[in-house]
């Protein structure tokens, strides 16, 4: 986690030509298969096996060989780290550690960001949009964990990790950012414990950022539906991409044109066409998911579908198990504070998958760690609810028909 987020290897002088991500990650499957607890029953973990069955494919066919074969080493390494939370990070007390090391590691890249101006400390973390997304994806956590603190002074720890985040998103003055942000404070409103306290809590969020936010950052978010933007400007161009790229699909719909070959091929497809007058050929997608179905098709669809899909059932089981009983009335929406914290963990993940996936709908970001790594949390979090179902709050005794309910009283004990 510190060398793939924190990245100390871009800020230390004279260590960034160490592999340290590849040594680690080999050392984590090492470890992982000393263990003899290699798991593969989990529906995420066995659709890894068809992801690299065609990535694999597409190294030997690609247009661009070498790019397709680096991303699939990127994912194989990630696999090696997935691996090892599935299997290591096995209790409650071991989830709260990396969750609050995790954090950490967010806080430190939030101070960054704010320092540079909106941008991430480097590699796939330069770009303002990317940066942007990686504040979006930390934010729920700030905001659940909050409530889940059982003194003031956790909750004001918490309180200042999801503002340090806010504030990193707002110095990246992204547009489509502002849009992912939107979507998890909704969300985090819609599944708050307290319904007003959350909405204090909002407003409060609301009001800090319009007092600390530039007047740059509303006026960038303002252009986002102007004229210019959509007729001429970073819109039309977007527009103008996606359609190459669902062109990219539609002539190979099953397994695509290959991992990260998106700039590599676009040129062919453009067939002479410009943009404005200009070719822009070599640009990225600008979109995970038109990435996913140009680069890999109907196969990268129904893989990556199914994983994200899982990882919904999965937060949803873990929310209603761990859930009081009277919170499962009420649909699984209200949760009450200071219950188990595996809840308040599952809501969290679930926010940050969201954070992702409507930020992800402008920035090519599918083969980021942040999905991947995300997804190892959400397995891990469902093991760990599985290993300890004794913790499971009972469901309430029916209350026979005939029977009259006693009227409440107000003695205590």
């Amino acid at each position: 986690m510190l060398f793939e987020f924190g990245r100390p290897q871009d800020i230390l002088p004279g260590i960034k030509g160490i592999p340290f991500g590849t040594g680690i990650s080999a050392l984590i499957l090492l470890k992982v298969l000393q263990s003899g607890k290699l798991n593969f029953s989990r529906l995420q973990t066995r659709l890894w096996i068809p992801l690299f069955v065609v990535m694999a494919i597409h190294v030997p066919l690609a247009v661009n060989n070498f790019w397709a074969l680096m991303t699939f080493k990127d994912m194989f390494l990630l696999f090696c780290v997935y691996l090892g939370v599935i299997t290591f990070v096995d209790t409650v007390g071991k989830m709260m550690t990396l969750m609050k090391f995790w954090m950490a590691i967010h806080v430190l890249l939030a101070a960054m960001g704010i320092a540079k101006g909106g941008i991430g400390i480097g590699a796939w973390m330069a770009d303002e949009n990317d940066f942007c997304m990686v504040m979006n994806m930390a934010a729920p956590f700030g905001y659940f964990l909050m409530f889940s603190a059982n003194n003031m002074a956790q909750k004001l720890k918490y309180l200042g990790c999801l503002g340090a985040f806010l504030l990193a998103a707002m110095a990246s003055l992204s547009r489509g950012g502002f849009i992912g942000l939107a979507s998890v404070g909704s969300y985090c409103w819609y599944r708050s414990p307290k319904k007003m306290n959350a909405l204090v809590v909002l407003l409060v969020a609301i009001v800090f950022m319009v007092l600390l936010a530039p007047e740059t950052y509303w006026d960038e978010i303002a252009s986002s539906t102007s004229d210019e933007t959509i007729d001429k400007g970073t819109g039309a161009e977007r527009l103008y991409t996606w359609g190459i790229g669902m062109e990219m699909f539609l002539h190979n719909p099953i397994i695509g044109i290959g991992q990260s070959n998106f700039p590599w091929t676009f040129d062919s497809y453009q067939e002479g066409r410009t943009f404005q007058g200009r070719s822009i050929a070599g640009r990225q997608a600008h979109s995970a998911w038109v990435t996913l179905i140009a680069e890999l098709g109907i196969a990268g669809i129904v893989i990556i579908g199914m994983m994200l899909l899982q990882c919904y059932r999965d937060l949803k089981l873990v929310r209603t198990r761990f859930a009081p009983p009277n919170s499962r009335l009420k649909h699984g929406v209200t949760v009450h504070p200071g219950e188990d914290v595996r809840v308040y963990f599952a809501r969290a993940m679930e926010g940050s998958l969201i954070g992702f996936i409507v930020s992800g709908v402008f920035i090519s970001i599918l083969w980021y760690p942040s999905l991947w790594i995300m997804m190892s949390f959400v397995v891990a979090l469902r093991n760990i609810a599985d290993n300890d179902q004794g913790a499971q709050v009972a469901p309430p005794d029916p209350v026979p028909v005939s029977r009259r309910l006693p009227f409440l009283t107000t003695a205590r004990g």
